[in-house]
């Protein structure tokens, strides 16, 4: 039999930096080489990250290439940071809570600290994964005692046949392994020295608050299979508490970049982002132009004009036409933006001038008379290229083009076609569940039906925030139906959102989904916040129509409607900004004074639903729009800003100065002084 292939994954922000101050990769590979049937592993290193952790553990189990055993080392403890744990229990197809035990009982002989260690064993794919502490005596001990059966586990689950395997009884396969057999004291034989505790972190940790779990997580391991049913659902979120600053910062991090497409210079490309400077490719004004109604006249060699009655010989008139040469002794009417004649040197105003005789047929001015001779060369004339000159920058890389229209217009002054601008996303907008129904379908609701708010609301949004929108219906709770949905909507769309399917229910499938049937990574499950707890944001692989490979991002928001708004303009909004080039993400920040006490949440920051209106005084006021339960979308009417509000028992006071995130126009009017 060719030698198994290994892998050690180095989880710690030290090592990730200087690999030179690791112990554990040389350790581990000793206890490797001392069996012959494992090739010297392979090593890297990683930060205390879920997205790098599952990103490198999918590298080794999702391809071809895949190593028969991964071994991680470090971020199994308690400590904040220690996210491993949590980082590999969602990959994990089948669990193997007996290697957990082993490795326990073999780690509580030596010190009884092995119950403050959180591993994780089980099969992804064709790979076994197995979680081991960060001090390298604890990884080498917690190896020791499972090495010589790992063998036998990784044959199986590469996909060799069972029955052969077995064929010789249990005996033949603990002498092929080198292990002995525990005696009847119950004490483990030398060469079997399992070593861990089995705090395996299940995902069961109660999503919603309710009567506490009193079982051992480690008796009920879980699968995140979709198909598996509420049996083996998941009985507890599996995923850490973000704050908000932290979950928008994997969000920025994790979201595409943007992508330079080129557009032309129309009204549909208002709310882009120029991807360059734009160069003016003509001269503003092009022509030497007067700035007055009046006369165009030639300066004597003094400098200044000659008062006097002169012919009229001509006019200009702001639109093309073939202009004369004006002489000395004579002047032309014009018109305010009309070129100037050829020979013409300033314009005097109309109101510096006197009529003095029309032609015979009264239809023009034939003689007029100058009232001033202090006009000099130059005045009331715009000169080529005074407001732009041919090569000038009119609008620098990362200009949005406003909805106010200056942008547009400067482009289209200077003679520019066409502008390379970062593509904006295309954002689809997915709802889950067997109860929803269009919100339009006629006749009364059955019981249990509710109809779809969401997606008529989120649509809304995202089409004024500036962004093409399309409707992908509603999905059902069965996974094949939700994964085939998925699928079609990652054909069609750059950003996914789905509402509903990712609290802890029986049919609440998505997150599972997610990971297992579209091999995507899910970031982060759980946000302090309210409403909008069980927010989440995915990646998943995609390959396009000409075989390139990338990622794109699924948002998973909570079913309720106000959850569902709240958490679209917090999370999706600034994910869209950024793959649209903007510099400046996500709603503006302004600062609103209190119209009367509101009490926010004692646990959760609370970003609460206000009506914002400009003050007398000039300053914003802010009024809560009502009741704010997460179902509740009358919440959402008149709610023009939210409100942030800190996790606090005590309520915020009228008249108090408090953040907050603009959503919408605002009205009001100064009272105007004195």
């Amino acid at each position: 039999m060719s030698k198994l292939r290994a892998g050690i994954l180095v989880i710690s922000e030290t090592a990730s930096v200087d690999p030179s101050t690791d112990e554990s990769v040389d350790i581990l590979t000793q206890v490797f080489g001392n069996n012959d049937k494992w090739e010297e592993p392979k090593a890297i290193f990683v930060t205390d990250d879920i997205g790098q952790i599952q990103h490198s553990i999918k590298q080794w189990t999702d391809g071809d290439d895949f190593l028969n055993l991964i071994v991680t080392t470090g971020g199994t403890g308690f400590a904040k940071k220690d996210h491993t744990p949590e980082a590999i229990h969602p990959l994990i197809d089948r669990h193997a809570s007996g290697i957990v035990h082993g490795m326990l009982a073999a780690s509580l002989k030596v010190t009884p600290f092995a119950m403050m260690a959180r591993p994780v064993a089980g099969v992804r794919n064709k790979t076994l994964i197995i979680t081991l502490p960060g001090s390298p005596k604890g990884a080498k001990e917690n190896l020791e005692a499972v090495i010589q059966l790992l063998p036998h586990a990784c044959v199986q689950a590469a996909g060799a046949d069972s029955r052969s395997i077995h064929a010789g009884g249990i005996q033949k396969l603990e002498r092929d392994a080198g292990v002995t057999v525990a005696p009847e004291d119950g004490k483990v034989g030398a060469a079997i020295q399992p070593h861990t505790h089995h705090h395996h972190h299940n995902h069961s940790h109660g999503g919603h608050s309710g009567p506490k779990a009193h079982t051992n997580p480690a008796i009920r391991p879980q699968s995140n299979d979709p198909k598996a049913g509420p049996s083996l659902r998941y009985r507890e979120s599996p995923y850490p508490m973000l704050s908000v600053v932290d979950a928008l910062d994997i969000i920025d991090k994790e979201s595409a970049e943007p992508v330079v497409a080129v557009q032309p210079i129309n009204e549909t490309l208002v709310g882009f982002v120029l991807a360059e400077d734009a160069v003016a490719a003509e001269a503003v004004p092009a022509f030497r132009a007067s700035i007055v109604d009046g006369y165009a006249v030639t300066i004597s060699q003094n400098g200044r004009n000659e008062k006097g009655v002169f012919p009229v010989a001509s006019v200009s008139h702001a639109a093309p036409a073939t202009i004369p040469l004006l002489k000395q002794g004579q002047i032309a009417r014009i018109t305010t933006g009309a070129p100037l004649p050829p020979g013409a040197s300033a314009v005097v105003m109309v109101e510096d001038t006197i009529l003095r005789s029309m032609t015979e047929d009264d239809s023009e001015e034939k003689d007029v008379e100058i009232l001033t001779d202090e006009v000099k060369s130059g005045e009331n004339v715009r000169e080529v290229g005074s407001d732009t000159k041919i090569g000038d920058v009119i609008l620098r890389k990362g200009d949005v083009i406003s909805t106010v229209g200056g942008e547009l217009g400067l482009l289209a002054s200077v003679g520019c076609r066409k502008a390379a601008v970062y593509r904006k996303p295309v954002v689809g907008v997915l709802s889950t569940g067997d109860e929803i129904v269009n919100h339009d379908r006629p006749g009364a609701l059955k019981h249990g039906e509710v109809r779809d708010s969401n997606r008529p609301t989120l649509l809304s949004a995202i089409r004024g925030s500036g962004f093409e929108s399309v409707d992908l219906g509603i999905a059902s709770d069965e996974p094949g139906a939700l994964e085939e949905t998925l699928r079609g909507a990652l054909r069609q769309v750059d950003v996914i959102i789905t509402t509903g399917g990712v609290s802890m229910g029986e049919l609440d499938l998505l997150k599972p989904t997610l990971e297992r049937s579209l091999g995507g990574t899910i970031h982060f499950g759980r946000v302090n916040m309210k409403p909008g707890k069980p927010t989440t944001f995915c990646t998943v692989p995609y390959k396009d129509s000409n075989g390139r490979r990338s990622f794109k991002s699924v948002f998973a928001l909570p079913g309720n409607p106000a959850s569902a708004i709240v958490t679209f303009y917090l999370f999706v909004l600034p994910a869209l900004h950024k793959s649209s080039g903007f510099q400046s993400k996500g709603l503006p920040k302004v600062l609103a004074v209190v119209e009367h006490d509101i009490q926010g949440d004692s646990k959760r920051p609370e970003y609460h639903r206000v009506n914002l209106r400009v003050r007398e005084d000039g300053r914003l006021g802010a009024t809560s729009t009502g009741g704010q339960r997460s179902s509740r979308i009358g919440s959402l009417k008149r709610a023009n800003a939210l409100l942030c509000l800190p996790a606090s028992d005590r309520p915020i006071e009228q008249g108090c100065l408090v953040e907050a995130l603009l959503m919408g126009d605002l009205v009001g009017t100064v009272k105007n002084g004195g």
